[in-house]
């Protein structure tokens, strides 16, 4: 299993409307594409952040679901609709975490 954060900067002033997108239209897409999403974040002193992670069974799933997902017509769609007064997402980054084991065990 692999986990991927993901780190958006939404345009100013549009974190919000980022964040509905997220639980009204791009959520139900990701279970459909096997993104599965254990947690999301926003940051009190970065009004513009969002995190989010994702867990995949490996790199190759990760691949997979991401290709599926961005060629999807139904994402399309949706961002066109969302994003009909400009862009939402001003920068985004991706990393896939390493855990390391020894520091956090019961």
């Amino acid at each position: 299993m692999i986990e991927e954060l993901r780190y958006y900067v939404a345009t100013p002033g549009k974190r919000d409307a980022l964040v509905a997108r997220f639980q009204n239209e791009t959520k139900p897409l990701f279970d459909r594409h096997k993104i599965a999403v254990t947690s999301f974040w926003t940051v009190r002193e970065e009004p513009e952040a969002l995190y989010y992670v994702c867990r995949f069974d490996d790199e190759a799933a990760m691949k997979a679901a991401w290709k599926a997902f961005l060629a999807d017509p139904d994402w399309a769609a949706v961002r066109e609709a969302t994003e009909s007064d400009g862009p939402l997402v001003a920068s985004l980054k991706s990393m896939v975490l390493e855990p390391v084991d020894r520091i956090c065990t019961s």
